[in-house]
């Protein structure tokens, strides 16, 4: 099964089962529902453990979580330092606006300019603060790094499995 991290378990808050959670997700109101499952995974266990979330509040800049069956610190202390995770298919497309996309869509993609030549692959997505940028392996060469920037990404095609891009004075 694949699955998309959403957040990490940094605490437990109160003593009453509640987790502190930093979320890494561009969508946290439509993750953390009341009902949904999410995926526990912790460094010292190979497989995940599932949680069904019973309450979710904001506090300062965290969420604060608990789930169904732990009512008390003593339940989810172990927890800390979980990444939380969902499956793949809680995915909703419906979540994108046109034009935008999942890091998982877009690495991987053939990065080519306008006039077709194949500039390399995208292995990797930075997140910057002002716009993400895409770092392109390029065989015998060093990274290539395009920001997320219209000038920059003309067009991506998920069928075509690529991404088009201008290179403009000084990327390269």
């Amino acid at each position: 099964m694949t699955y998309y991290t959403i957040g990490t378990i940094v605490n437990t808050h109160g003593i009453k089962g509640e987790v502190r959670v930093i979320a890494t997700t561009d969508f946290p109101e439509k993750r953390f529902v009341v009902g949904h499952k999410v995926y526990a995974f912790r460094k010292d266990q190979p497989t995940p453990e599932v949680f069904e979330i019973a309450s979710v509040r904001q506090h300062k800049n965290f969420i604060l979580l608990s789930f169904k069956g732990k009512p008390s610190i003593n339940d989810v202390e172990y927890l800390k330092q979980s990444t939380l995770k969902i499956a793949a298919d809680q995915l909703e497309d419906d979540d994108l606006k046109p034009g935008e996309y999942y890091y998982h869509q877009i690495i991987g993609l053939d990065a080519v300019t306008e006039d077709g030549e194949k500039l390399g692959t995208i292995k990797d997505i930075m997140q910057t603060g002002a716009n993400d940028v895409w770092v392109v392996a390029r065989p015998d060469k060093p990274d290539l790094l395009l920001p997320k920037i219209k000038q920059v990404i003309k067009g991506v095609d998920l069928d075509q499995h690529q991404v088009t891009v201008e290179l403009m004075e000084g990327l390269e």
